[in-house]
């Protein structure tokens, strides 16, 4: 028989197919947060679509997700071991009934998406630890329409407000995201190594690359900063944590802080203003598709006024 709760992914990965569908029955059963966590994180980086490429962030994300799932799991008597086809249909219902709020604190879609979509991966991971012959239903949030740029907006044009309450450190980062264009997980692995003149190497997600040019104000900022003696890293704080600094920061410029994202925004909707082309801008973000890129670009309402005011 194998333990109740293994130490770490290592164990998991030395069970036979028998103690691993003997263990997540068990671990389901017990409502086991962390065992149920565990599964999904030796599901996701052995079978999953990026497997060991899936960063550290959405697995974090599942497990939040897990915690609120299980939640709910307990409040409606739901067995895990046996789902009705209709489970993830009534757990959306229940996700639609309340508010749910994002990082920036405004109500979110897309943390619905997330729960929704950790619950459907724990099933996955049950039924391909051979502890479930079937699985519920998929069921998917519907996709709002609206542009990401219309709903969640990027900063105004200049931040000079923030960067003067700014630190060295915290005004590099941001810089990193309105500046660079990078995603905040992105600028906070940045290391001295990544610089390369003018130029930055950015580890995107899955594993990407790409280089992004700096501009001259983020090059003196990054050169302010000494990076870590073994590590080379420019910053040893959590997202958490940078996300309290901006708040603020923020909060000291009178601005309302609406998260990281909105500064990435801001960089690709400058950098199209003045390329016109959602191609560059796409590399520029590391997005693989400009389909993508038009969804961040906040393009003004009367911007073809000009064009067809001699029509």
């Amino acid at each position: 028989m194998p333990p109740t709760t293994p130490l770490s992914l290592s164990d998991l990965q030395q069970f036979s197919q028998r103690d691993l569908e003997q263990w997540s029955r068990q671990t389901a059963q017990n409502r086991d947060l962390e065992g149920l966590c565990l599964l999904v994180d030796h599901y996701v980086l052995t079978a999953g679509r990026k497997q060991a490429y899936t960063s550290p962030r959405t697995l974090l994300s599942y497990h939040r997700g897990l915690k609120d799932y299980l939640t709910w799991v307990g409040d409606t008597h739901t067995d895990l071991l046996h789902p009705g086809r209709r489970n993830l249909a009534l757990y959306l219902t229940h996700l639609k009934s309340r508010p749910l709020h994002g990082r920036s604190g405004q109500p979110s879609q897309a943390t619905a998406a997330l729960y929704l979509a950790a619950a459907r991966t724990l099933y996955r991971a049950l039924h391909w630890a051979g502890a479930l012959d079937v699985t519920p239903d998929a069921t998917h949030v519907p996709t709002d329409p609206t542009r990401s740029a219309v709903r969640h907006p990027p900063y105004p044009d200049s931040l000079e407000s923030v960067y003067a309450h700014a630190d060295p450190t915290a005004c590099a980062l941001l810089l990193l995201c309105d500046h660079g264009g990078l995603r905040i997980a992105e600028a906070l692995s940045v290391t001295a190594h990544d610089v390369q003149g003018r130029h930055l190497l950015v580890h995107g997600k899955g594993g990407t690359q790409r280089r992004v040019p700096l501009s001259a104000r983020l090059r003196a900022a990054l050169d302010q900063l000494t990076p870590h003696p073994t590590t080379g890293r420019y910053f040893t704080w959590t997202y958490d944590q940078a996300a309290y600094r901006m708040k603020r920061l923020f909060g000291q410029a009178g601005l309302p802080w609406r998260g990281f994202h909105a500064a990435r925004k801001s960089a690709a909707t400058r950098l199209y203003r003045q390329t016109h082309d959602f191609t560059r801008v796409a590399l520029f973000l590391g997005h693989a598709s400009a389909d993508t890129t038009r969804w961040y670009v906040l393009v003004d309402e009367d911007d073809l006024t000009a064009e067809v005011e001699d029509w």
